[in-house]
Parts: C-alpha cells; sequence; structure tokens
C-alpha cells in the first residue's frame, strides 16, 4: 500500500490538476466570450481581397469574351454543359432555401443542425457542376478552363458578400 508521505504527494499531484483544469475552462469560457463579441462585430463588406477578385472576374469576362464563348461557341460539350447547369441550380437552390426560406422567414440560424443533410448535398452539387463545366468548356480554353472558372466564381462569390 501507499505511505502517508506518497499519498500527500498524490493528492496534491490531483489537486495541481483540477486547479489547472479549473483555471483552462475559465479561458475557454472568455475564448468563447471573445468569440461571441467578434460574431456580433461586423466586418467590412468592402476590402481588398474582394475588390480584386470581382475586378479580376470582369476582367477575365471581357478577355476571354466568356458570355459570346458560353452562347455561340460550337466546340461547349453541351451534354456536359447542361449536366452542370442542372447541378448549379440545384446547389443554388439548396442555398437559396437554406438563405431564404430556413435563416428569413423560419428564423432558423443554424440550419444546418436542423437539416444536416443539405450542407453536404449541396457542396457535392456543386463540386460536381464545377467538374462538369470543366468538362464542358475544356475543349474551348483547354489548360486555362479551371483558372477562368475560379476566377469567375471567387468573383461572383465576393460579389454576393459585398452584396449582403
Amino acid at each position: 500500500m501507499l505511505n502517508d508521505n506518497e499519498l500527500a504527494t498524490l493528492r496534491n499531484r490531483f489537486r495541481k490538476d483540477a486547479t489547472f483544469l479549473l483555471q483552462g475552462t475559465a479561458s475557454d469560457d472568455q475564448d468563447e466570450k471573445s468569440q461571441e463579441e467578434k460574431d456580433t462585430k461586423p466586418l467590412p463588406r468592402i476590402n481588398r481581397h474582394s475588390v480584386f477578385w470581382i475586378v479580376a472576374s470582369v476582367a477575365v469576362t471581357y478577355y476571354v469574351d466568356f458570355l459570346r464563348v458560353i452562347m455561340e461557341d460550337d466546340d461547349i460539350k453541351r451534354w456536359w454543359f447542361n449536366v452542370g447547369l442542372v447541378l448549379l441550380g440545384i446547389s443554388l437552390s439548396l442555398a437559396m432555401f437554406c438563405i431564404v426560406y430556413l435563416e428569413w422567414f423560419k428564423g432558423i440560424q443554424h440550419y444546418d443542425q436542423e437539416y444536416p443533410a443539405i450542407p453536404p448535398i449541396t457542396t457535392a452539387a456543386f463540386i460536381a457542376a464545377s467538374c462538369s463545366f470543366n468538362i464542358a468548356l475544356w475543349p474551348v480554353w483547354s489548360f486555362f478552363t479551371p483558372l477562368i472558372l475560379f476566377t469567375q466564381f471567387m468573383g461572383v462569390v465576393m460579389f454576393i458578400s459585398v452584396l449582403g
């Protein structure tokens, strides 16, 4: 068995560990409060990052004649392009359902907890749409296609974030 000296040492060690753990949870509470304060403090909508992506997207749209190519070019694999449009429509519809209906009308802030299947389905649909668009537009722009589409995507996302 343990003698009194070893028992006292063991007790002191547990007391120090308990004190350390209690101090750790107190600092965690302060971190949570600071995180809540960060959430309530609004961030600036317009910054250099968002302006860069919006300008880059407009420049790419202009210099590669994006809209004319999408509408008129015969090299586009139309089947893949249409599949990409359907998948993008699914992704955007689910996003609008979450933002407009669940958040604005129903007042559900954490819709991913209420409907846990929506975020992965939306993400999968968007990734599949981007792959379809890359396949469809590859004959037109070759290895520049992913760069062009990514720049367009970032420009749209940043433009929406500036508006919202």
